[in-house]
């Protein structure tokens, strides 16, 4: 598992509004975690809940949106949990995926797939 900050865009679903921010890739979160307040800024609808379980075991339920995430010039609409507000922002597996991201843990970044699998 590797978890190292990434430089990326967050938006609204019509694209109006967007904040550059600062996330750790962590390879061991399924879901984009990001502070509540900054989605709510943004204008990203909550759509659903989720229970998730966090790092130390604990379960919580947490809404969830759908937001635009910029990586390196890629953009996909991604589903994107409303965090505790002071917590880390997180760009997890899902998201990752959907942009055709890998991780390359060793050297702290970010590569374009060069093969998918379906």
């Amino acid at each position: 598992m590797g978890v190292f900050e990434w430089p990326l865009q967050v938006s609204s679903l019509d694209g109006e509004r967007s904040l550059g921010i600062e996330a750790m890739v962590d390879t061991g979160a399924s879901y984009t975690v990001l502070p509540a307040g900054l989605l709510d800024q943004l204008g990203v609808e909550r759509t659903r809940k989720l229970t998730f379980e966090l790092a130390d075991g604990r379960r919580q339920v947490l809404d969830v949106g759908r937001a635009r995430v910029t990586v390196d010039g890629a953009t996909e609409v991604t589903p994107v949990v409303f965090g505790t507000d002071g917590t880390d922002a997180l760009l997890g597996a899902v998201t990752l995926q959907e942009l055709a991201l890998v991780v390359d843990s060793s050297r702290e970044r970010l590569l374009p797939a060069e093969t998918l699998r379906y």
